[in-house]
Order: structure tokens, then sequence, then C-alpha cells
């Protein structure tokens, strides 16, 4: 079998489910909201919290130009994120996993996935996700801000991550729980498993794509072997 055949690099390929990490694994995007209130707040803008969570999931420089709209004074743009990001830092300690979360990456790992974290948060922000989290030795790499050119819904940290891992978008399932994310794969082809304990909708997260949805990690993980994600563990390459 000559070393360029195409069975010799199926054998090389592997399977690997991409996790987004703010709302899905770790329960955030209620903090991040309250830090975009008070960002807005101290630039004079009035957005109300439910516009802000609706929105959260999108990267900041999205974030504000889709609550503020065109007609802003952009100049503030990095300032706003600059007290996004200090505000948040202060809500570091009361962040903690979703229960089943750490139990979720570690069946995926245990079962023979890459388990890759496509964040999109800066490289801080995700070493204290990490720690909330506590799955390290389940996860075989991440990505953060910085690895991307375009924040969600550009599917840029989602091909990033596949880069990451080592991956192939046919190969992969991504769990998220933001119609951002849903978007985002779906521009990949990559098939998403949504959850609604970020606070989206099951409805919301179907119509926007998603091929399955569970409450969170913990009824995902109960049913994992008929999940998408099970099923992609199972799968022959």
């Amino acid at each position: 079998m000559a070393p360029g055949d195409s069975s010799n690099r199926d054998q090389d390929r592997r399977r690997g489910v991409l996790f987004d990490v703010d709302g899905t694994l770790v329960d955030s995007n209620y903090f991040h909201t309250l830090a975009w209130w008070h960002a807005f707040r101290r630039f004079g803008h009035q957005v109300t919290m439910a516009a802000i969570h609706r929105a959260v999931g999108m990267g900041g420089d999205k974030l504000i130009a889709h609550l503020l709209g065109d007609s802003r004074d952009s100049a503030q743009d990095a300032d706003l994120k600059a007290t996004h990001s200090a505000i948040f830092s202060t809500l570091w300690p009361s962040l903690v996993a979703f229960k089943g979360a750490r139990e979720l990456v570690r069946r995926c790992a245990s079962s023979g996935l890459a388990v890759v974290l496509a964040s999109s948060a800066s490289a801080r922000d995700l070493e204290v996700l990490r720690e909330a989290l506590g799955a390290d030795r389940a996860i075989t790499a991440a990505t953060s801000s910085s690895d991307a050119e375009e924040s969600k819904p550009s599917p840029d940290i989602l091909e990033a991550a596949l880069a990451a891992g080592g991956l192939r978008a046919e190969d992969v399932v991504f769990v998220g729980d933001s119609v951002w994310d849903v978007e985002a794969s779906s521009r990949l082809g990559i098939p998403t498993v949504g959850l609604t304990c970020g606070g989206t909708s099951e409805a919301e997260l179907r119509d926007a794509g998603a091929a399955e949805v569970f409450k969170d990690a913990e009824a995902l993980l109960a049913e994992f072997d008929a999940s998408a994600v099970g099923r992609l563990a199972r799968a022959e390459v």
C-alpha cells in the first residue's frame, strides 16, 4: 500500500468534539451580561439585559456593533471591551462548571474522542474557565480569542479549534449554547448539539439548525450513547 494511499490517511484520522465553554460548560453567560450592562452604562448607553444576553456568544466587537448599531461612536469600542473585561474579572471567583460538564468532557475523552475547547475568551479568561471546569487531563487542545481574526458567528474560532486538534470538520461534533454557535458551525458543515443551560431556548437553537438539543451537560451525558457525540465515538472512519 503506497504511503500516500487514501486508506493510510484515513487510518490517521481522529474524531473529536469541539466545545464552546462560556454558557456551555461553565455557568458564565449571565455574568457576561451583567459586565456588559455595566460597561454600556459607564459610557452612557442604556441597553437592556435581555438584549445583551441574547447577543452573548458573539465576540465583543460584533456584540457592540449588534447592540449599538453602525451609528455609534466606534472609537469607544476598545474601551467598552476593556471595561467589560475588567468587570467580568471581578466575577471570576463565582464561576462554576455546570453539573455534569466535567464528567461529560472526561467521557468524551475516554470514548476515544479528541476534546478541543473552541473558546473565543481571552487567554486569561480561558485559564479561569479551565480551572472552573477542572478537566484539563481530558482536553486535547484549546483556543482563545487570539486564535481567530473574526469572532462568532464567523467560523474562524472553529477552524482554529480543528487545526489545534488535528481534526477535520467532517469528523467532529460541536457542542454549544447559543444561536451564534450554531451559525458558526453550520458554515463549516459541522453538526451542533445545543444546550439550553446558557439561556437560549430549545426552539431557538433548533431554528438556528442545531441537530440535537439537551438541557445541559448532565442531560447530554445521560443520553451519551444515543446522542450525536456517542454515535461519533462509535463510528468507523
